[in-house]
């Protein structure tokens, strides 16, 4: 089970009633944060989730917007004596930016690693998390996330039977291993079924539309994408400064085919985004528009 919260949906600046964006997730005792804005603490708090267990930051870019929560949030995680190591992704340039970041928080008790993406797409394996980056089109270096949890093969008994594969190193084989055993070679393959639909997220903000969205999002049981604009008078702002419309993010939706679309990133001057959904569900009826602190659990679909 992979549980996602939409810790807050605003673009450029926090408002009374609207948080900055960011996502948090949580599977199998790992939390991943995707952009850390100006008061993600809070919104963490106030969905009743640990600072702690983050061990993976990724980045979509370096806006204040994205990126301003951060020295505070390693404070916290410092003062709470995590020694683990943290792992950061994101845009060329990661390590000095956060290194000036730390200006004001300078003495941690654990150390950051990090891993700048510098490729067109790249995919990075880590607590259980298949991370894919991939290259959006903003005024800037940026990049959208698709978090997916893998799902191996089913067991098959008669086929490790038929091979007279010990018992005891079933659940070796299970796990993945190769193993040896009595001068024998035994791999995953001989008794795993084919891989299983695992869970598929994909998040992206501060873009225009692309057709490496679209690919990456394929098939997603959840595609959050920013909505800058929804008023139809607002769509060349939109593409003047590399954003997106609610109409364009739906049609990315129909596009990739994905379960649901939240919309998230939204532009201060945006009221009621509500009012716009009859028209973007006639491009892709399961859309809605993200709020903050709204979350879900993703469990297998057999």
């Amino acid at each position: 089970m992979l549980d996602v919260c939409l810790l807050g949906t605003g673009g450029m600046m926090p408002l009374p009633y609207r948080k900055l964006t960011a996502l948090m997730t949580r599977y199998n005792g790992h939390n991943l944060l995707i952009d850390c804005g100006e008061g993600t603490q809070i919104a963490v708090k106030e969905k009743g989730w640990s600072f702690h267990p983050i061990d993976v930051i990724c980045f979509t870019h370096y806006h204040a917007d994205h990126i301003s929560g951060l020295p505070g949030l390693l404070l916290t995680m410092g003062n709470a004596e995590r020694t683990e190591p943290l792992l950061m992704i994101g845009p060329k340039g990661l390590e000095r930016v956060v290194n000036a970041l730390r200006t004001i928080a300078p003495e941690l008790p654990f150390p950051i690693r990090f891993h700048e993406l510098s490729q067109k797409e790249e995919t990075i394996r880590v607590h259980g998390y298949k991370i894919t980056a991939f290259r959006v089109q903003h005024n800037v270096t940026c990049y959208g996330y698709t978090l997916e949890i893998e799902r191996k093969g089913k067991f098959d008994v008669a086929r490790a039977l038929e091979a007279d594969i010990p018992q005891k190193i079933w659940s070796r084989l299970q796990n993945g291993e190769t193993v040896e055993d009595s001068g024998q070679i035994f791999t995953p393959d001989m008794v795993l079924g084919p891989p299983r639909r695992g869970i598929k997220v994909t998040y992206c903000t501060d873009t225009r539309p692309t057709p490496l969205i679209a690919e990456c999002a394929k098939h997603a049981d959840l595609f959050i994408c920013e909505g800058m604009y929804a008023e139809k008078d607002k769509e060349a702002k939109a593409r003047q400064y590399k954003h997106m419309t609610f109409y364009e993010a739906a049609s990315l939706a129909a596009r990739a085919e994905v379960a649901e679309l939240w919309l998230t990133h939204f532009s201060p001057s945006l009221i009621h985004a509500e009012n716009y959904m009859k028209d973007v569900r006639k491009i892709f009826p399961n859309a809605s528009p993200g709020t903050d602190g709204r979350s879900v659990e993703l469990d297998y679909i057999e």
